[in-house]
């Protein structure tokens, strides 16, 4: 049996003595191992980061998405949860590397003002707004399949809206239209828009069989966007107004027809066993070597915003993966069936997702949540 310490003078004693009764009443509580303590803050971050991304700010913060993924993935850094080796290894950068290619060749038409020419024709040519509607779903639509949707919809909303404005209409149900085109638009081809991007690489697809497979239900959606917003909107010509025949915003044509000719260089390429991200980047590159367009202006307007988003969900889906309980829950949903490899779970399952978190946070968590998915769903 242990015995307290003989009584003494001084203030060390005194200290000794009162440690030694203390504990002896109060044992102290075993400290959180390491690894409870690792789990429970990646799935904090992890569950925290996707609310994030699902209210789209922090309430009382002045802070977006990309700034909620990219303090979760600080603090993982600074907690060793996740160290910089391990959040470098999880960015897919084939991804990374051909959207930032495919916004170098966005870029390359909107300095050359093309958006601008483009959006400007199509609110001065048409004769009714019926017709305006339908055509500018029309060129949204197609312009979204080649370029990525966000740029396509940044470039044309505020000169179309002006144009629109010109002519004594209501904008509102052609932005409807424009931004409804821009996202059936962008659904027909796999760098049509950042999620694509992410599916086709990681599902390994043909760009030109996932074109043929995609291409009838995005004109399908198109026509249901007219439909849906013709029926909803009474579409009727302004009593006054403006007299059509404005001065269209000047066009570079030297450097439309450089963009051009990266599009049909590009598109040859994607038709070669090359992998799509080092096609689009040799374009890029070339884009790069202009004598008139700067190459920090092109850079510049990439959308880094975007890219720091993905990098920074990417290290933090690896970091609960990391935890072990992603594969917990995946044997959970397999022993009852409802695991998203067949499309009668799949489809409800990214509907709900992309509705709540937003389309490319969804597509991060499915594919590094269920890598599996790549072999096709029933």
């Amino acid at each position: 049996m242990s015995r307290p310490p003989k009584y003494s003078t001084g203030p060390r004693a005194k200290t000794r003595q009162l440690r030694y009764f203390f504990f002896r009443r109060f044992p102290p509580v075993p400290a959180i191992d390491r690894v409870t303590r690792m789990i429970t803050l990646s799935v904090a971050v992890f569950v925290l980061a996707y609310l994030g991304m699902a209210l789209g700010r922090v309430p009382g913060l002045a802070i977006d998405r990309t700034g909620v993924a990219l303090l979760g993935l600080i603090i993982l850094l600074a907690s060793g949860d996740l160290s910089l080796e391990e959040a470098g290894a999880a960015v897919d950068m084939p991804t990374i590397a051909l959207l930032f290619a495919l916004m170098i060749l966005s870029a390359q038409f909107e300095q050359s003002g093309f958006y601008g020419w483009i959006a400007h024709r199509i609110v001065q040519a048409a004769r009714s707004p019926k017709r305006l509607l339908a055509a500018l779903i029309a060129a949204t639509g197609m312009l979204a399949a080649i370029f990525t949707n966000d740029v396509v919809v940044f470039a044309l909303t505020p000169v179309v809206a002006a144009g629109i404005a010109s002519q004594r209409l209501d904008p509102r149900p052609y932005l409807i239209g424009l931004a409804g085109a821009a996202n059936a638009g962008s659904a027909a081809t796999l760098i049509g828009n950042p999620q694509n991007i992410l599916i086709g690489q990681a599902g390994g697809l043909d760009f030109w069989t996932y074109l043929g497979f995609a291409l009838p239900p995005t004109l399908a959606a198109l026509a249901m966007t007219y439909i849906a917003v013709a029926f909803t909107w009474r579409l009727r010509p302004a009593v006054d107004a403006a007299i059509p025949g404005t001065e269209a915003p000047a066009i570079d044509r030297f450097q439309l027809a450089k963009g051009l000719a990266a599009i049909v260089m590009l598109v040859a390429l994607f038709l070669t066993p090359l992998p799509r991200e080092l096609s689009a980047l040799a374009v890029a590159g070339l884009l790069l070597m202009s004598r008139r367009l700067s190459s920090r202006t092109m850079i510049g307007s990439v959308d880094w915003q975007l890219l720091l988003l993905f990098a920074c969900l990417f290290g933090i889906t690896a970091a609960f993966v990391k935890t072990g309980l992603s594969q917990d829950g995946l044997d959970w949903l397999a022993a009852r069936g409802l695991l998203p490899d067949r499309l009668s779970v799949l489809t409800p399952l990214t509907l709900a997702a992309s509705n709540s978190i937003g389309n490319v946070p969804a597509v991060i968590l499915l594919i590094k949540l269920v890598p599996d998915l790549s072999n096709g769903a029933q």
